[in-house]
Order: structure tokens, then sequence, then C-alpha cells
């Protein structure tokens, strides 16, 4: 029987010394969990992963800011070239010019046609008003694009392929004051015109409209050039 109980107290002993050690490790473990140093590793540690997911929330931010960016340029450049086509219906600051024929009667042995307005006139105002900086221009609500064409067509200016008899509107968009002194300069078309009794107001406008092109777009020989090929 002493063999049997000097087991048994030696295995109580071990149990008896196990648990002394693992309250000693228990004890060290909270003392170290509660010790100054562990706590600062703790809050550094849950401070990085709060800068972590704000690092990842702004990343997502900029990635969504340029993807915006991008569509905002796409569509600004997109309406630059609708205005430059004319496809579009332009506002700005201006002048509308109004241009009539001569009420002043001819003179025997003069040529009466010498008294009306004719497509040659309305074109040396146009091209003063482009060489000015016009950005936009139409006559008598026509937007004046690439393919227009200003012509004679008996007593009627076609432009177009409209017909309209006079008095004549041309709205140009641009720096007022640099649009009528191109018109108004010493010798110039304005001054020609009005020598034969031509009538002309020019009117300085904040707000100038100027409608779109209304007629249709025909390629039958012009297509896009391929890169390289310019």
């Amino acid at each position: 029987m002493l063999p049997i109980k000097q087991g048994q107290f030696a295995i109580a002993l071990v149990c008896v010394v196990l648990g002394i050690m693992l309250a000693v490790q228990y004890r060290t473990t909270e003392d170290i969990k509660s010790s100054i140093p562990y706590q600062r590793v703790e809050d550094l540690s849950q401070r990085l992963n709060q800068t972590e997911k704000e690092r990842d929330e702004l990343a997502k931010q900029v990635q969504d800011l340029k993807r915006t960016s991008g569509v905002e340029v796409a569509s600004k450049e997109f309406d630059r070239v609708r205005m430059g086509a004319g496809v579009v219906a332009v506002e700005g600051p201006g002048i509308i010019v109004t241009i009539d024929d001569s009420k002043r009667p001819s003179k025997p042995g003069e040529n009466p046609n010498l008294y009306l307005i004719h497509d040659d006139d309305i074109l040396k105002v146009i091209n003063e008003l482009w060489a000015a900086g016009a950005e936009a221009i139409s006559i008598n609500e026509q937007r004046l694009i690439a393919s227009s064409e200003i012509r004679c067509a008996g007593p009627t200016l076609s432009v177009n392929n409209s017909r309209y008899s006079p008095p004549y509107d041309v709205r140009a968009i641009g720096e007022p004051t640099t649009l009528e002194n191109a018109l108004k300069m010493r010798g110039g078309v304005i001054e020609t015109l009005q020598f034969w009794g031509i009538q002309v107001t020019i009117k300085k406008q904040e707000a100038v409209v100027v409608p779109a092109y209304k007629g249709a777009f025909r390629f039958e020989f012009a297509k896009p050039a391929k890169e390289g090929e310019q």
C-alpha cells in the first residue's frame, strides 16, 4: 500500500506545482496587459487599423474624383466641339448690326444697284467680324458655319439656301467694342456703305443670342483621316 500512497502523493504534488505555475503565468500575463507599454502598443495598433481604413477610403474617393473629372473634361470638350460646329445656340456679349437698302434716290445716269445691298457687301461685314475675333455669327437667324453660302438671289439674299429680303440682321458674339471698331474704322466697310446711303446701325449688347445651325450635314467625299495621314 505504501508505493500507491507515495504515487498519489507525487501526483498531488505535481498538480499543486502545476497549479502554482499556471497561477503565476496568468498573473504575469495580466500584469503585462495592464502595464503602460502594453496599453500603448494596443492603442497604436488600433490607431494603425483606423488610419489604414481612412487611407483606403481616401484612395477610393480619389479614384471617384478622377473618374468624375474625366467625364467633366470630356463633356466640356464635347460642348466646345458643338459650339465650334455651330449645332448649338450660343449666348454672350457682342453686337447686332442692322443693314438696309439706301432710301436715297439714284441720280440720273447712276446705276441704281449701287444703292442696294449685295452679297459682297455682307461678306465684307462678316469677314471684318471674323477678323476682329467674333466667335459666332448669324444672319437673319441663320447660323454661319464652314459650309454656309451668302449670295444674291435676285433682289434677295440667300443664306444657307434660305432667302431673305432687307433689312438684314447680323449678330456676332465677341468683345463688343473690338467688333464695333473693326466695322467703323476709317475707310472701312461701314463708311463705304454709308457713302451710298446704305443704312447701317450697330448696337453693343451684353447678351447676344446666336441660334444653332438648322441645316443638315452631308459628306459624300470627305471621311475621317487615319492617324499619320494628315
